[in-house]
């Protein structure tokens, strides 16, 4: 019995000792996030990500969200989609995480991964707006213009005054000679933008 008191004593006692772990790690963590987010504030990137790099982990979702953050921030692009990627890794149905990676997969220039990731998006999912505009964009840029519709018009049937999406539906009707429509979708364009030269120029191609 005073054996089983014992380890009963010790049970609790490593409990409340790796519960202080834990509490220290958290307050160690919340304290470093509050520094990056102040020197981000004051443009020092490098300092921001000094901080998070001592209390850094490899299996924190939030760190490794923010650490790619901060390295797009600072222009340093390849390790922000290194770190972008391990929070994909970490939650493979994150949105947030991919959003990230394609800003800065644009920023360098790196198109192909940029829509890779839309692919994956819509896979998560498939209503989602910017994902679906920007893989409709793709599609029109390679004059695939019959799939590039199937995406605008999601987004249009969502966000039936967005000026982007009613411009580029406008564009990708115009070529694919539906000009009816597409003279519909630049008057709402114009409505939102009344000045926009490119969509003054596609409802006058409507009207030869």
């Amino acid at each position: 019995m005073e054996l089983l008191n014992r380890k009963l004593c010790l049970l609790i006692m490593a409990s409340l000792l790796m519960l202080h772990v834990q509490s220290q790690t958290t307050e160690s963590m919340q304290k470093a996030f509050k520094q990056s987010y102040t020197e981000e504030y004051k443009s020092d990137y490098a300092t921001a990500i000094t901080h998070l790099q001592r209390v850094y982990k490899e299996d924190s979702y939030e760190l490794n969200l923010r650490m790619g953050w901060l390295f797009y921030s600072d222009k340093k692009y390849a390790k922000s989609m290194d770190y972008y990627q391990k929070a994909i890794d970490l939650r493979k149905y994150s949105i947030e995480a991919r959003l990230g990676y394609i800003g800065v997969a644009n920023a360098s220039n790196l198109h192909e991964k940029a829509y890779a990731k839309y692919e994956e998006i819509l896979k998560i999912d498939p209503y989602n707006s910017i994902a679906n505009y920007w893989v409709g964009v793709n599609y029109y840029t390679i004059k695939k213009y019959d799939i590039a519709a199937k995406y605008l018009e999601l987004v249009v049937n969502m966000y039936p005054f967005d000026y982007d999406a009613n411009h580029m539906l406008g564009w990708t009707y115009l070529n694919l000679g539906r000009s009816a429509e597409a003279k519909h979708l630049f008057e709402i364009a114009l409505l939102n933008k009344p000045d926009n030269s490119s969509a003054k120029e596609g409802l006058s191609k409507c009207n030869k």
